[in-house]
């Protein structure tokens, strides 16, 4: 079996933003077990059907990496019980055709989601809200195990880093998951 190339698509675009820092963490979780990309797009436009055909060079750019993904990892924060509107716009433009008549490139991949949050719900809800989006598109959600990190601020180090102590077997158990889960949806 060929080593799976896992998609992670942070909700937040903030540079050190405590869940892009639960992606790095978790791409060092999986190790040399899977390819591990985060997925770059700041530069992507707000969706705009003017702008649809041909599209924009940055949304054919993250379309070819999320096509050539085996499995898609999302790591969101939760804003107003939600799910951030930069998270939204990109899988509005990934949900879309690439060409008139054509596919959209997240049907049928494996999806799994975790959070970190400030809060006390621990980006649940927004996590909720994601997987209704994304089984609306035909993504193969995983359901179980999902991480949620309420409360994150606890489990910083004295530079504001995330250092996982409480949610670092959770997030082991998610890792070692979803690897299974991408075998077995091959």
């Amino acid at each position: 079996m060929k080593k799976p190339k896992i998609v992670a698509i942070v909700g937040s675009l903030r540079k050190d933003s405590f869940n892009r820092q639960l992606a790095l963490l978790a791409r060092e979780a999986v190790g040399n077990r899977a390819d591990f990309e985060l997925l770059e797009y700041a530069d992507v436009p707000m969706m705009n059907e003017d702008m649809e055909f041909p599209p924009p060079e940055p949304v054919r750019r993250v379309r070819q990496v999320v096509a050539s993904a085996d499995g898609i990892w999302f790591f969101t924060p939760e804003y107003n019980h939600f799910f951030p509107g930069v998270l939204k716009n990109l899988i509005d433009w990934l949900s879309r055709p690439a060409e008139p008549g054509g596919g959209q490139v997240l049907d049928g991949k494996p999806a799994a989601i975790s959070g970190a949050s400030l809060g006390m719900s621990g980006t649940g809800l927004a996590q909720d809200h994601l997987v209704t989006l994304i089984s609306f598109l035909n993504m193969k959600v995983m359901n179980f195990p999902r991480l949620t990190i309420p409360d994150v601020w606890k489990q910083l180090d004295d530079r504001k880093k995330l250092k996982l102590s409480d949610s670092a077997t959770f997030l082991q158990k998610q890792v070692d998951a979803f690897l299974a889960f991408l075998q077995n949806n091959q």
